[in-house]
């Protein structure tokens, strides 16, 4: 009979008040611009998550020698975006307060601005690192600020200028691209750039958030906005476990995984596996 404790992502049972890394579940769509879905992102990355080993080849740790608590999902208000992003940004300010590193799953792009409030607070000289598909740099979205469109334009409303740095871009309205010219570190249509980047950030906190988009569709089609000419597995996994190691990673979060879009589930087993290394990366650097 299996032992596997499924209210948790695999192996992720450690007490609070042991864990250096704590996670959490975001499940909103409540600003999806397209096919909704990312709701149920969370939980299946949870369920599916025992279809992987806690053993990383790539490097060569496994999750059962990390301390790392799954407190689970948030019970989140639809009717009510600010609503969401303060219990989002109260999740995340205790576990900051507790001294430990917040990872928090979605639900759509939004929740990171919740994060990103409290990582902010506590790190005013805060930088992040975004990988993603769209620029998400709109001042508005069919006239609604709080939009998952927006969220970087949002967070820049926090950081200031030069303090975003973003990968993988190859999609947005001209003024996305226009403000980020004047305003954002964006590497368009590639990672190129990311190891240029880590050395600029050595000593500085970093949030990083990964909208998987930022794959291609070929690899990731369970997301609510696909968007073609992405990267591989391959090429993401090195990415994230580089940020991981390299910067001085305070909170951080993956999100837009719709699996219902995906039947054959293997969009879930790409978050899995993604949100694995960098667990593991991180958690090294927390032993």
């Amino acid at each position: 009979m299996s032992n596997m404790q499924i209210d948790a992502y695999m192996a992720c049972d450690a007490d609070y008040a042991d864990a250096r890394i704590v996670m959490f579940g975001a499940p909103y769509d409540g600003t999806t611009s397209f096919r909704p879905g990312t709701r149920f992102g969370p939980p299946q990355i949870r369920r599916e998550s025992f279809g992987l080993e806690t053993y990383s080849p790539y490097l060569k740790t496994d999750l059962t020698d990390m301390r790392i608590c799954d407190l689970g999902d948030l019970e989140l208000c639809f009717g009510d975006s600010e609503a969401v992003l303060g219990a989002v940004a109260g999740r995340t300010a205790a576990i900051l307060a507790d001294g430990k590193l917040p990872f928090m799953t979605g639900g759509e792009h939004l929740v990171t601005l919740g994060a990103v409030r409290a990582a902010v607070a506590a790190y005013p000289m805060l930088h992040i690192v975004h990988f993603d598909a769209h620029a998400d740099l709109r001042d508005d979205y069919l006239g609604v600020k709080l939009s998952h469109a927006c969220v970087l334009r949002r967070c820049h409303e926090l950081t200031g200028d030069g303090r975003i740095h973003q990968f993988g871009i190859r999609s947005g309205d001209r003024s996305e691209f226009i403000f980020a010219d004047r305003h954002t570190d964006m590497h368009a249509l590639s990672l190129g750039g990311l190891e240029e980047t880590l050395t600029a950030l050595k000593g500085l906190p970093v949030y990083l958030t990964v909208d998987l988009d930022v794959l291609d569709p070929s690899v990731f089609p369970g997301t609510g906005t696909p968007e073609p000419g992405g990267v591989n597995f391959d090429e993401l996994r090195r990415a994230v476990t580089a940020v991981c190691e390299k910067a001085d990673v305070v909170a951080c979060d993956v999100t837009e995984l719709s699996p219902h879009y995906d039947e054959s589930g293997a969009s879930t087993a790409v978050a899995c596996k993604i949100i694995r290394e960098m667990l593991l990366a991180l958690g090294a650097k927390r032993r």
